[in-house]
C-alpha cells in the first residue's frame, strides 16, 4: 500500500474520530446533566424512544450509507463518475422512502410502540422523535456519497452540529418542562425535540454542500449502469449489512421490553417503578457505549478503501488496512473498557450528583458493561472487515446467535426476584463476547494475510490491566486528601499518563503505524519511535 493510500485510510479514519470525540463531549454536556433533570424514570422514557428510533435508524441508514460508499469508490477508482453520481441519485430516492415510512411508524403508531416496549409514558417521547428518521435518512446519503468520494470532513462537520444543536435546545426544552411541572415524561419529549432540531439543521447543511461541490465534480465520460441494477446493488450489499449492523440496536430494544415486562410480571411492580428500576441500568448503559462509538469511523474508512483495492486487485492493500485496524481497536477499546470498569463508582458519583442513590446503583451495571463494551467494539470491527471482504451474511448469522443468547439470559435472570435487573448486564457480556470470539475465528480463517491476535492484543491488554491498577490506587490514595470530583479526575490523569507510558516502554506502537496518521513522521521522531 502506497503511502498516499495508508494516509488516505488512517487519515479520514483520524478526521472521523476527532469528529466523534467532540460529539461525545458534546454528548456528555447533553446526557449527564438531562440525567440529573429527569432522573432514573425520565431517562428511561428518553431510552424508550430512543431505542425505537435507533432500530428504525438502523434498518434504514446502518448497511445502505456504505454500500453507496462502496459503490461510489469502486467507480470512481475506475473513473467512472457518471456513475458514482447516478448510485448517489438512486440511494436518494430509497432513503427518502425509507425515512418517509419510518417517520410515518413513529408519529401514528406512538401508542402500539410504547405499549409494545411495556412502557405507554413514552409516547410523547417518541412522536417528538418522528421527524428524525426522515432527515437522517436524507443526510446519510449524502455521507455515503462523500465517504465514498474520501471526504470524510462534511460527515465529520455534519455529526457536530447535530450534537450541538440537539444540546442547546434539548436541555433548554427538558429543564423549562420540567421547570412548569408536566411531568418527566414531557421533559423527556422535550430533550427529544433537541435531537430532531439537530437532524434537521445537519440534514440542510449536508444538502448545501452537496449543492456547492457538485460544481467541483469531474466531468465522466461513462455511462452508467441502468437505475433498477444500480438498487439492485445497493440492496444486495447494504441489506446484509444494515442486518448485521442493526442488530446491537434491536438487541437494546428487546432488552429494555424484556426487562420492563419481566420486572412488572415477576416483581408485581407498576410500570412508573420500573422505568425508575431499568432507569439505575441505562445510567450504565450511557457509558458502555461511549468506547464502541470510536469504531464507526473505522468501519466507514476501511469498507470504502477495501472495496477500492479489491476493484483494483491490490490484495496487500486489504491485509494492511485490516491489520491496521485491528491495532487501533487494541489501543482503544481495552483501555477504555477496563478504565470504566474499574473507575466505575468514582466516574457515575462524579457525573450524577443529584441523582447519588441511582449513580450507586448503577456502578454495579457499569463494572461488567465496561469489559462488555470491549467485545462490542471487536464485534462492530470484525463485522466491518467481514462485510469488507464480501461476507456480509456472516455477521447476521453471529448477532442472531448473540442475541438469542442474551434474551434467554435477561428472561431467564431478570426473572429471579433475587437478581432481578442486575441480570440485564451479565446477559448483555455473554451476548457481545459469543459474538466477537466467533468473528475473530472466522476473520482468521478467511483473510489471507492471518492476524496474529496474541501479538496484536497481548501488550495493549497487559498495558491496559496496569492502567488500571494505577487508577485504582491512585484514586484510593486522592480519596484521602480530596472530594470525589477531585479525586476521579487526578486518577484518570494518572491513568492516561502511566497507559501512555506503557505504550512508549512496551512499543505497542511502531514508527510504520504512525506513517499512516497524517503527521506521524513528525510524532515517530518526537517520540523517538522506531
Amino acid at each position: 500500500m502506497s503511502k498516499e493510500k495508508k494516509q488516505s485510510f488512517l487519515g479520514g479514519t483520524v478526521i472521523l474520530a476527532v469528529a466523534v470525540a467532540v460529539v461525545k463531549v458534546i454528548g456528555a454536556l447533553y446526557k449527564i446533566p438531562l440525567g440529573n433533570i429527569l432522573g432514573t424514570e425520565g431517562m428511561t422514557h428518553f431510552n424508550t424512544a430512543y431505542n425505537i428510533y435507533s432500530v428504525l435508524l438502523a434498518i434504514s441508514t446502518a448497511g445502505l450509507p456504505l454500500a453507496v460508499s462502496k459503490l461510489v469508490s469502486e467507480a470512481r477508482a475506475l473513473g467512472k463518475y457518471n456513475q458514482s453520481r447516478r448510485v448517489l441519485s438512486v440511494a436518494m430516492w430509497l432513503f427518502v422512502i425509507l425515512g418517509a415510512a419510518g417517520t410515518a411508524l413513529m408519529f401514528f403508531w406512538a401508542g402500539p410502540l410504547s405499549a409494545a416496549m411495556n412502557n405507554t409514558l413514552a409516547y410523547w417521547p417518541i412522536r417528538a422523535l418522528s421527524v428524525s428518521v426522515v432527515c437522517v435518512c436524507v443526510m446519510s446519503a449524502f455521507r455515503g456519497y462523500t465517504q465514498g468520494q474520501g471526504n470524510m470532513l462534511p460527515s465529520a462537520i455534519s455529526q457536530i452540529i447535530e450534537a450541538s444543536f440537539k444540546l442547546i435546545v434539548g436541555l433548554l426544552l427538558a429543564w423549562y418542562f420540567i421547570s412548569a411541572g408536566m411531568g418527566v415524561n414531557i421533559g423527556a419529549a422535550g430533550a427529544i425535540l433537541g435531537v430532531t432540531t439537530g437532524s434537521v439543521v445537519a440534514m440542510v447543511y449536508m444538502l448545501v454542500h452537496q449543492l456547492r461541490s457538485r460544481r467541483d465534480d469531474p466531468a465522466g465520460a461513462d455511462t452508467p449502469s441502468g437505475r433498477r441494477v444500480i438498487l439492485k446493488r445497493l440492496l444486495a450489499i447494504g441489506v446484509p449489512i444494515t442486518i448485521g449492523a442493526s442488530g446491537q440496536s434491536i438487541i437494546s430494544t428487546l432488552d429494555q421490553s424484556i426487562a420492563m415486562g419481566r420486572l412488572q410480571d415477576v416483581l408485581g411492580i407498576t410500570e412508573k417503578a420500573a422505568a425508575s428500576l431499568y432507569g439505575e441500568y441505562s445510567f450504565g448503559m450511557t457509558l458502555f457505549n461511549f468506547p464502541s462509538s470510536f469504531i464507526p469511523p473505522i468501519t466507514m474508512s476501511l469498507i470504502p478503501a477495501v472495496a477500492a483495492a479489491v476493484a483494483r486487485r491490490d490484495h496487500r492493500t486489504v491485509n494492511r488496512v485490516v491489520s491496521a485496524s485491528f491495532r487501533l481497536i487494541a489501543l482503544l477499546a481495552l483501555p477504555a473498557g477496563v478504565g470504566l470498569a474499574v473507575m466505575a463508582g468514582p466516574i457515575l458519583q462524579m457525573l450524577y450528583p443529584a441523582q447519588p442513590e441511582a449513580a450507586a446503583a448503577a456502578t454495579y451495571h457499569l463494572q461488567i458493561l465496561g469489559i462488555a463494551s470491549i467485545f462490542v467494539c471487536l464485534t462492530l470491527l470484525t463485522n466491518g472487515i467481514l462485510q469488507a471482504n464480501d461476507r456480509a451474511k456472516i455477521p447476521i448469522v453471529t448477532i442472531i446467535i448473540g442475541g438469542c443468547t442474551k434474551v434467554a439470559l435477561n428472561y431467564v435472570l431478570i426473572g429471579i426476584p433475587s437478581i432481578n435487573i442486575k441480570g440485564a448486564p451479565i446477559g448483555t457480556l455473554a451476548c457481545y463476547m459469543l459474538i466477537s470470539a466467533i468473528n475473530l475465528t472466522i476473520v482468521y480463517r478467511i483473510v489471507e494475510e492471518k492476524p496474529r491476535y496474541l501479538r496484536l492484543f497481548g501488550k495493549p491488554l497487559a498495558a491496559s490491566v496496569l492502567m488500571g491498577l494505577s487508577a485504582h490506587y491512585a484514586y484510593a490514595f486522592f480519596a484521602g486528601h480530596f472530594g470525589n470530583t477531585l479525586s476521579t479526575v487526578g486518577a484518570i490523569g494518572v491513568a492516561v499518563v502511566v497507559y501512555l507510558a506503557l505504550v512508549l516502554v512496551l512499543r505497542v506502537i511502531t514508527r510504520e503505524d504512525l506513517e499512516m496518521v497524517p503527521k506521524g513522521d513528525k510524532i515517530a521522531k518526537l517520540l523517538h519511535i522506531r
